[in-house]
């Protein structure tokens, strides 16, 4: 079976398009340690609390010891009858630029002795379902969990979401958030204005001690150690990786995973089952001899049988293949063969895996300013009212119902017997797709502003509040579509 032209791509050394410097600097972005109420330095690294990224939650400390800083405090949310409801962190970004997004959780036991074992839960960025919580497995290890994706920013704000689900059965909460900025050159064969990166695996073949991340990468990637029953070969010939176009850290090259002779190498990779999906694959690869003198090793790929590439010759230069969209279910292997012209044996130093996620689309940018706007102007907005206002669709904020065409609009606002506060934002009358609002039975002061821009409104409740000032003409215009 032929593999499809569009799915791969190759890179080798010396690419001319680098567009990042490439220093000892930390990765710019944010560190944050939820549920903190003070700053912490990690191995000369600022992680900052989160008070000044989110509204809502409960910060809470954990009695387990010896915990690391950022495990030894979460930020919890509240549970309430199993609505599905979002609870966001906000963060300015530069918008077009791409960010690593990680999000960790240690669940010690934090809502009880009733709930011994960590809830499970949703991850949402902007208006995009990214993956479901489920850190069980490793809480019964003993062992933290940390989830990570690549997404453009859209705007000059990024929202990174926990999510309440119906399957949620105790309140959910996070150990800590990091929104990294990447370089330009770094995934750049994806099209981030459909579609971000979902990171399934991340290993050094070749290495079986600590996880290698910042300062060995530049971008604080975390890259596993791992174990199979293969040969591992060390290497005297580092190469450069400036020019490779994800800038892998030159550590990866210090060994690999070979066979003794010109026989296959398998891999059983990624280690776990694989949900039908398309994903995104980089395998990096470099020859530990001197190959002027050593002569050549070429390689044959398959994954699931499938022809990957013919032919790669491997250098001690180095090499790293692509594919953009790959499309796997279940168990993985991967097979490396000797070509016919090869003298050397098959190798390989590091891969990386990411499911591939279609964007959910963002909420008309108008609507969302004044919705803004207006909780600015509530002295008690509902709790969930941060990330997108419409989407996903099954985590529209409370009261608000939205139309989804091809401009996502606030269609509808109901917070009726909410308990609200404070006044009426002038913004409500830039929700021009409005047809009906609810406000009635709430105790919201000051005047009524003028609705006249709301030309498809037709429905309005304003009752039993403690507006004052004179009623605004437009509301006769209104009360007659009644």
């Amino acid at each position: 079976m032929s593999t499809p032209s569009f799915l791969l791509s190759l890179s080798f050394l010396f690419l001319s398009f680098l567009s990042i410097s490439l220093s000892q600097q930390p990765p710019k972005g944010y560190l944050i340690d939820c549920g903190a109420t003070s700053k912490t330095a990690i191995d000369d690294r600022e992680w900052l609390p989160d008070e000044d990224f989110i509204s809502t939650g409960s910060s809470k400390n954990l009695t387990v010891p010896r915990l690391i800083p950022t495990f030894s405090t979460v930020r919890s949310f509240p549970l309430q009858n199993n609505l599905r409801r979002k609870f966001c962190y906000t963060a300015r970004v530069y918008k077009g630029a791409r960010y690593l997004i990680r999000t960790a959780y240690y669940y010690g036991g934090v809502n009880g002795v009733n709930f011994p074992s960590p809830p499970v839960f949703d991850q949402i960025v902007d208006g995009t379902f990214w993956r479901v919580v489920n850190t069980t497995e490793d809480y019964r290890k003993g062992s933290t969990s940390s989830y990570e994706a690549v997404f453009e920013a859209k705007g000059t704000t990024m929202s990174v979401c926990i999510a309440s689900n119906t399957y949620t059965e105790s309140d959910p909460f996070i150990s800590s958030l990091e929104m990294l900025l990447l370089g330009d050159s770094l995934y750049n064969t994806t099209n981030f204005d459909s579609y971000a990166l979902s990171l399934v695996a991340r290993h050094s073949f070749g290495h079986n001690r600590s996880v290698i991340s910042y300062p060995d990468d530049l971008f604080d990637r975390n890259w596993e150690p791992y174990a199979e029953n293969v040969s591992v070969i060390a290497s005297n010939n580092t190469p450069s990786v400036s020019g490779f176009w994800n800038i892998p850290p030159s550590k990866i090259f210090e060994s690999a995973l070979s066979t003794d002779q010109l026989e296959p190498l398998e891999l059983r990779w990624p280690p776990l089952s694989l949900p039908n999906s398309t994903y995104y694959i980089a395998l990096y690869f470099a020859d530990h001899r001197d190959s002027m003198l050593s002569g050549s090793r070429v390689l044959h790929i398959h994954i699931n049988e499938v022809r990957y590439i013919s032919n790669l010759e491997v250098t001690s230069a180095g090499a790293a293949v692509f594919a953009t969209r790959w499309p796997l279910e279940g168990q993985t292997k991967i097979t490396l063969s000797s070509a016919a012209n090869s003298n050397a044996s098959p190798l390989i130093n590091a891969g990386e895996i990411f499911d591939i996620l279609r964007l959910g689309g963002r909420t008309h940018t108008r609507d969302v300013i004044a919705l803004n706007a207006m909780k600015s102007s509530l002295r008690n907005p509902p709790l969930d009212w941060n990330g997108d206002p419409c989407l996903p669709l099954n985590y529209t904020w409370t009261g608000i119902t939205c139309f989804e065409g091809e401009r996502i609009r606030v269609v509808t606002l109901n917070l009726t017997s909410m308990g609200l506060s404070g006044s009426l934002s002038s913004s409500i009358a830039n929700l021009t797709a409005l047809t009906g609002i609810w406000l009635g039975n709430n105790s919201l002061s000051g005047t009524i502003p003028n609705l006249s821009s709301l030309r498809l409104l037709e429905v309005l409740h304003l009752e039993d509040n403690q507006f004052n000032g004179d009623i605004p003409s437009s509301l006769g215009e209104i009360l007659t579509k009644q």
